[in-house]
């Protein structure tokens, strides 16, 4: 996987936008072990104490997985970001 496609990924599993500052290039292998929680909002089915195995409460948090088994840390922070805005919109017309 490369590291915009591991990006774009966890983005969507944390419903918060992730920018690599890795300068990472090239393709990897990764595995990553982690409890499902609130804080992955952005997974389908994520909600609800069904959606974990049994062993998950062993599991570590998504931010310190991301640190213990890839190296990789999530840092907080304020920045510019793409937003799109639409202001107005209509129902199209018929040809």
């Amino acid at each position: 996987m490369s590291m915009p496609a591991f990006v774009k990924m966890l983005s969507t599993m944390i419903g918060r936008e992730v920018i690599d500052k890795t300068g990472f290039t090239g393709r990897f292998a990764l595995h990553l072990e982690f409890a499902m929680d609130d804080a992955l909002a952005g997974l389908p089915g994520a909600a609800g104490p069904s959606a974990q195995p049994a062993d998950s409460s062993a599991r570590p948090s998504i931010g310190t997985a991301l640190q213990e088994q890839l190296g990789l840390k999530l840092q907080s922070s304020t920045g510019p970001v793409d937003v799109l805005v639409i202001d107005h919109a209509e129902r199209p017309t018929a040809n």
